[in-house]
C-alpha cells in the first residue's frame, strides 16, 4: 500500500514543460509506453465515488492498482502483481471495493494507453518529485467504442520531497501554461461518471446543515470499509465512529430528517458488529500495560498468555465475523439505504428553517438530556444500580458531544466549547466504566484459570487495580460535572 500526494494539471497538446532547474537536480525525460485496462461495474459504481482499479503494463511499476478517494489531498494506493488474466479481477481487490459495487461484476470499462514522458527531481541521488507528461489516448469499452485524446501533466511527490517543492512546481506550471485539473483521475475525464446523487436544500436551512453532515459521514463509513477489510490500525475504531455518528445525529435531528428509526437500527446493529473486535483490542492493551507495570515476581502462572494471545486469538474471530457482515447482503442494503438518505432523505418541517435558531435549540435539548440523566442517577441510592445510571449520563454525553461537532461549522465556536464539555463528561465517565468491565472480564478469566488448575494470583491483583482505578474516577467525576456545566451553561 502506498500513498498519493500529487497535483495533476490539463495542458495543451503544444504545451512546453518550463525549465525545473534551481529546484533541484534534474534528470530526464525518459519515456514509457503505459497500457492499462481499467474495471467497473456496467453502470460506473466505482468512478462515481473516486474510485479507480486498473490493470497496467509498461513503465516502471506494472501491475494492478486500486486508488481509493482522495482525501485532504492525499489517495491511497493498493498494488498487486500483475496476472495473465484480463477478464477477472485479483480477489484481494476485488474485495476492497465491496462497499461500492455491492456484489455487482467488475468488468473492464476502459482502456487507456499513454505515451509518458517523466522527469525527475532529485538531491544527492534521493529523488524529490517526479513530473510526468502524460499523453493520453483512451477508448471506452462495451458496445461501439469511443475513443479520446488529451494530455495532462501530474506532478508527484516523492519520499523524499516536501509539499513546499510540490507548490513551486506547480507555480512554473501554471506559469507556463499548465491548469489545474478538475477530474480526479484520467478515468473521469474519459468517462465522467455522474457522482452520488444529493438532495437539493436551501443555503442556510437547518435541511442544509444536517445533511451535508450526513454526506460526510457517509462518506467516512465508505472510506474506511477497505482499510477495516485490510484490518488495518485503527480502521475499526473509525468505522465504528462514523456508523455513530450518523445514528447519533439521525436520533438528535430526528425533526429535521424524518422517518429513519429503521436505519438507526441497522446502524446500531453495524455498531455493535465492530465494536467487538475494537473492545477486545482496546482490553487487551489495557492489560498488556498493566502487567508490564507489575513487579516480575508479581506476574504467576499463565496470566500474561490467558490476557494476550487468548484476547488476540478471540479478537481475530472478531475480525473474522466483521469481514463476513461486511459482504453480506443486509449491509449492502444499509450502504444502499444510506444513499437513499442522502439523495432523496424525508425532510421534516424544521429543515426549512434558519440553521442559527433551529440548530442551537437541537443542542441545547440534548444538553438537557444529559442533565437529566445525571438527575435521575443521582437520585439512585444503591450504588450498582447508580453506577448502571451512570453509563446512561455517558451516552447522552456522547449523544450531545457528537450533535455539536455537527454543528461546529455552521454554529462556530459556541458548539465547539460544548462538545468539548460534553467530551469531558465521557471520558471522565468511561474511565470508571472501563474499569467495570475489567473487572468483570478478568473474574470471568480468573474462573477459568482457577478451572484448568492455573494459579490466579495476578488476576486478584489486577481486579483491586481496576478497583481502585474505577473508585477513583467515580469519586471524581463531581468536579467534573460542576466544571463542564459551567462552561455549558457560559455557551447555551
Amino acid at each position: 500500500m502506498g500513498i498519493e500526494i500529487e497535483d495533476k494539471y490539463d495542458v495543451q497538446a503544444d504545451f512546453e514543460l518550463p525549465d525545473l532547474s534551481g529546484l533541484a537536480e534534474v534528470t530526464g525525460p525518459k519515456s514509457h509506453r503505459l497500457v492499462a485496462l481499467y474495471y467497473d461495474t456496467p453502470d460506473l459504481r466505482l468512478a462515481a465515488r473516486g474510485v479507480t482499479l486498473r490493470r497496467r503494463r509498461g513503465g516502471d511499476d506494472p501491475g494492478w492498482h486500486l486508488k481509493l478517494p482522495r482525501a485532504k489531498g492525499v489517495r491511497q494506493e493498493i498494488t498487486h502483481p500483475l496476472t495473465r488474466s484480463t477478464k477477472s479481477v485479483p480477489a484481494e481487490l476485488a474485495e476492497l471495493v465491496r462497499a461500492y459495487t455491492r456484489g455487482a461484476e467488475l468488468v473492464a470499462v476502459a482502456e487507456l494507453e499513454t505515451r509518458r514522458s517523466v522527469t525527475v527531481l532529485s538531491a544527492d541521488g534521493t529523488g524529490l518529485a517526479e513530473i510526468a507528461d502524460d499523453r493520453v489516448k483512451g477508448t471506452v469499452l462495451g458496445g461501439e467504442p469511443r475513443v479520446v485524446r488529451w494530455r495532462e501533466v501530474e506532478a508527484e511527490l516523492l519520499e523524499g520531497g516536501t509539499r513546499k517543492l510540490l507548490t513551486r512546481v506547480g507555480k512554473r506550471l501554471r506559469a507556463a501554461g499548465a491548469v489545474p485539473s478538475q477530474a480526479g483521475n484520467k478515468l473521469a475525464k474519459l468517462l465522467e461518471p455522474a457522482p452520488p446523487p444529493v438532495a437539493a436544500t436551501k443555503p442556510g436551512s437547518a435541511g442544509d446543515v444536517v445533511m451535508a453532515y450526513l454526506a460526510e459521514q457517509v462518506q467516512a463509513l465508505l472510506a474506511q470499509d477497505p482499510r477495516v477489510r485490510r484490518a488495518e490500525e485503527d480502521a475499526v475504531h473509525q468505522m465504528r465512529v462514523a456508523a455513530r455518528r450518523l445514528r447519533s445525529a439521525l436520533k438528535a435531528f430526528k425533526t429535521v430528517v424524518t422517518g429513519t428509526r429503521g436505519l438507526q437500527d441497522e446502524l446500531r446493529r453495524l455498531g455493535n458488529v465492530l465494536g467487538e473486535a475494537r473492545d477486545l483490542e482496546v482490553i487487551r492493551v489495557r492489560f498488556a500495560r498493566a502487567l508490564e507495570g507489575l513487579e516480575p515476581e508479581l506476574v504467576v502462572g499463565d496470566v500474561a498468555t490467558r490476557l494476550g494471545a487468548g484476547l488476540l486469538e478471540r479478537e481475530r474471530h472478531a475480525y473474522e465475523r466483521i469481514k463476513e457482515e461486511l459482504s453480506g447482503e443486509r449491509y449492502y442494503r444499509l450502504l444502499d439505504a444510506l444513499d437513499t438518505l442522502i439523495a432523496a432523505p424525508e425532510l421534516g418541517k424544521a429543515a426549512a428553517k434558519p440553521a442559527q435558531e433551529t440548530l442551537r435549540d437541537l443542542a441545547r435539548a440534548g444538553w438537557e438530556r444529559v442533565i437529566a440523566a445525571y438527575e435521575r442517577a443521582q437520585a439512585i441510592d444503591d450504588p450498582e444500580r447508580r453506577g448502571i445510571a451512570l453509563h446512561d449520563v455517558r451516552k447522552a454525553a456522547k449523544r450531545a458531544r457528537y450533535t455539536a461537532e455537527a454543528l461546529r461549522p455552521s454554529l462556530g465556536d459556541d458548539m465547539g466549547a460544548l462538545a468539548g464539555a460534553a467530551e469531558d463528561i465521557q471520558e471522565a465517565l468511561g474511565a470508571y466504566q472501563d474499569g467495570v468491565v475489567a473487572q468483570e472480564l478478568l473474574a470471568r478469566e480468573a474462573a477459568s484459570a482457577r478451572e484448568a488448575g492455573a494459579d490466579t494470583f495476578t488476576y486478584g491483583l489486577l481486579i483491586g487495580l481496576e478497583r481502585a482505578a474505577a473508585e477513583r474516577a467515580h469519586a471524581g467525576f463531581p468536579k467534573v460535572w460542576k466544571k463542564t456545566r459551567k462552561a455549558v451553561e457560559a455557551v447555551l
